[in-house]
């Protein structure tokens, strides 16, 4: 800021002109007086003439002085006004400059423009803003350069000002180099100019930032108000600030009833205090937790939520909110409840089946080396149960399995499980014996339950039971399908010394070990001279009759025993590295048989099944794509693996990531024979398989059993739930295939529709195939 000005300088002169003036008067008033006094005492003439000479100098001399002050006094009255006019000019300048710094700091667009539009000057230091160099646009209407549209709101806002004296909030927008920018204008009329109607100063601020982030907030509005999930706010102490519709309509608590509310107001019980600690420390350490929880609504029913929870932070990375998000999956529970149930109970006796038996037999085998006792697994199978059916029929056998289930479960101990894991086959796990002998009474006990008499109703049914049993710990390794095998091979024993009896398996004299290797030399040395072929079950949509792909399918065609089914080769080299060599070998041929296909003109996408080991290889990814990258005419999209869910189960992480991994590559996964395992939701919701195959044990008895036709319509739901495509194996009829469709399963393959067949014979099928008749009424 500019220092004050200070006072002109009084020089000695001005300050003793006033006192000159005074000795001037009186000097002038002397001279008067003294010139009548010397003629009255002067007579002399000479002496007169020079006191008169000397009187007029002397009168020059006064003169002269006064005028010299007073030329002096207008003098400095003259100098002052002009440092007035300099000090004036000087904060003119400081003024000018003032509004020029602030001009520059602005970031917005001036403009002095006329009533009419035209545009005189202009001021900016952000040309990227403009739709064209000033050069181009001044003295020119704003018509002349802008867009129809943004010209008329300009305009708009010239009137409006014009007529209240002021024009805000009118906005354009403009599509600049660097996209689409938006403007808000701000015009008031120019007051300093002689006609204050005539030009208007007109600012134009650039608001692109602010509408994005209006709009995003209007979107985020309404995403909160008309979104599916349920959305709670709380403020950083956990305190309810906001819910949407959808958290009322799943909790039932209005807006009102939930602000200001904790959201403990939901908890039902059903989780400790061990589970909330954890979800507070995933949201302390992460950030955010999610996870299934049950909550109580308002009127007392418990449900199951999907539900994340994030934290909100400011700049500084303080939590000021948490937000969540909230999903009712009550029916999807209740549906997976019911699916597990049916995939761990058989259906007719409520026994565990043989997924849950295997479950707590390898949790005893488990606890037995700790406890130093034995366990012992007992295959049961009913002598000549298939008389009864074909004598009685199924309702009656179905009553007598129920009684035996009954009556042999009443036979075991408290911690014993007793299984149904067949038609007519039952496997009973004994826990906790000393010795093989402290086991055999309770054997007997098992056969003679089952030989004893059944009163069904005016009818009594009486079979036998063969029974094979085997113990554990053993000399060698061996895990619960084993020890199953053991036992299955026991009961075989005990059915050819007579039935109705007991028999201990004799690892000394089982022979199958010795066999299992040579029959791994001889799959080695089949796969070195290519005795190996595949064969391809068409896979077909019932509905719109399009033959949607094949499976392949291995052969052994043995140089003596002629063509050999997968059944009687592959068990062999399931867990043994020749599973993965014949693995890449199928992919091969598959992929080979791809290329000729598509030469004779004939596209099919082939599915190949993938065993257990070849998958959980660390490098499964890179060597399928070495096999892809030898077959370039190949589109990895038209190969799909088919993989077991069982194989999923060892190692949920990493299949998960390989099934991701080949899905990037184009190649698409199936989950084989769904339905024989877990079958969970959880692992539905990690796999991201395309396809769930039916397996055909389901499909086979659907058109009789109520329970097998229950588990098919779950599993066609679930599928749908998740928007996975769905198979069913083992179609064998026509009536199969009707079912299925009426339940929502296009897809299907089964010997009904084909059997597998050679690669040459596959085109002339296709090209003849037609689906039957019946099915054509479900067409859409």
């Amino acid at each position: 800021m500019p220092d004050r000005p200070l006072p002109p300088h009084k020089s000695s002169i001005d300050e003793a002109w006033p006192i000159v003036l005074v000795y001037a008067g009186f000097a002038s008033l002397w001279i008067l007086v003294s010139d009548k006094a010397l003629n009255w005492l002067i007579t002399d003439t000479a002496s007169m003439t020079r006191i008169s000479m000397l009187k007029g100098w002397l009168f020059v001399a006064v003169t002269s002085l006064f005028l010299f002050s007073l030329i002096r006094r207008m003098v400095d009255r003259l100098h002052h006004s002009i440092d007035a006019v300099k000090q004036r000019e000087l904060e003119l300048r400081e003024s000018q400059s003032r509004l020029q710094a602030t001009l520059d700091a602005l970031p917005d667009m001036l403009f002095e423009v006329s009533q009419d539009g035209r545009i005189y000057r202009c001021h900016t230091h952000r040309d990227d803003l403009l739709a064209s160099p000033p050069d181009l646009f001044l003295g020119k209407l704003f018509s002349d350069f802008l867009p129809p549209l943004a010209s008329q709101v300009c305009l708009a806002a010239l009137r409006e000002a014009a007529e209240h004296g002021y024009s805000t909030g009118k906005t354009y927008a403009l599509q600049l180099p660097q996209g689409q920018r938006w403007f808000e204008l701000s015009v008031s009329p120019l007051r300093d100019s002689e006609d204050p109607h005539d030009h208007f100063i007109f600012i134009a601020r650039d608001i692109t930032q602010r509408k994005s982030a209006d709009e995003k907030l209007q979107l985020a509005g309404r995403v909160f108000t008309h979104a599916r999930e349920g959305i709670m706010v709380t403020s950083a102490d956990g305190v309810i600030v906001d819910v949407n519709e959808a958290f009322t309509r799943i909790t039932g608590y209005a807006r009102d009833e939930a602000v200001g509310q904790k959201p403990s107001l939901l908890q039902s019980g059903r989780q400790g205090q061990a589970f909330y600690a954890g979800l507070w420390g995933d949201l302390m350490a992460r950030g955010y937790w999610s996870g299934e929880i049950w909550n109580r609504r308002k009127n007392g029913e418990i449900f199951a939520e999907l539900m994340t929870i994030s934290a909100i932070r400011d700049a500084s990375g303080h939590t000021v909110q948490y937000v969540a998000l909230l999903s009712d999956i009550t029916e999807l529970k209740e549906h997976q409840i019911e699916l597990e149930r049916v995939a761990h109970f058989d259906a007719l006796t409520n026994l565990p089946n043989r997924i849950l038996l295997t479950d707590r037999l390898q949790q005893a085998m488990q606890h037995m080396p700790h406890s130093g006792q034995q366990l012992a697994v007992a295959y049961l199978d009913l002598d000549d149960f298939k008389s009864v059916n074909d004598t009685y029929g199924h309702d009656i056998g179905d009553l007598l399995l129920l009684a035996l289930a009954k009556r042999i479960k009443e036979t075991l101990r408290e911690g014993d499980t007793l299984a149904r894991i067949g038609g007519d086959e039952f496997v009973a796990v004994l826990i906790d014996l000393d010795n093989v002998a402290a086991s055999l009474p309770m054997l007997s006990r098992l056969v003679s339950a089952a030989c004893e008499p059944v009163q069904l109703g005016d009818l009594t049914v009486q079979v036998s039971a063969s029974l094979g049993v085997t113990f554990y710990p053993q000399d060698q390794t061996l895990d619960a399908d084993q020890l199953l095998r053991q036992a299955d091979q026991a009961m075989y024993q005990a059915k050819l010394a007579g039935k109705n009896r007991y028999h201990l398996f004799d690892a000394e004299q089982d022979s199958s070990i010795r066999d299992r290797h040579e029959t791994l030399t001889g799959i080695g040395q089949a796969l070195a001279r290519n005795e190996f072929v595949l064969h391809y079950q068409p896979k077909v949509n019932m509905r719109t009759g399009r033959v949607v792909g094949v499976e392949a399918l291995i052969r052994w065609q043995h140089p003596v025993k002629g063509l050999l089914a997968p059944g009687l080769f592959l068990p062999v080299v399931e867990d043994h590295p020749l599973s993965v060599a014949m693995g890449e070998w199928v992919l091969d041929t598959a992929l080979s048989q791809i290329e000729t296909w598509r030469r004779a003109g004939l596209d099919l996408a082939i599915s190949i099944n993938v065993g257990a080991r070849q998958l959980q290889q660390s490098d499964f990814v890179m060597r399928l794509k070495t096999i892809l990258a030898a077959h370039p005419q190949v589109d990895p999209a038209w190969l799909e693996l088919e993989i077991l869910e069982t194989s999923a189960l060892h190692d949920m992480t990493q299949v998960s990531r390989v099934i991701e991994a080949c899905e990037q590559m184009g190649v698409k996964f199936a989950l084989d024979d769904f339905g024989t395992g877990y079958s969970s939701l959880t692992y539905l919701k990690r796999l991201r398989v395309a396809l769930l195959k039916i397996d055909q044990s389901f499909v086979h008895d659907m058109l009789d059993n109520a329970d097998d036709l229950a588990i098919l319509e779950g599993v066609i739901g679930l599928a749908a739930a998740f928007k996975r495509e769905v198979i069913a194996e083992g179609v064998e009829t026509v009536a199969h295939g009707t079912a299925l469709l009426q339940l929502g399963c296009d897809l299907a393959q089964g010997y009904g529709i084909a059997r597998p067949m050679p690669a040459d014979a596959l085109p002339g099928w296709v090209s003849t195939w037609r689906p039957d008749p019946t099915w054509q009424h479900f067409q859409r």
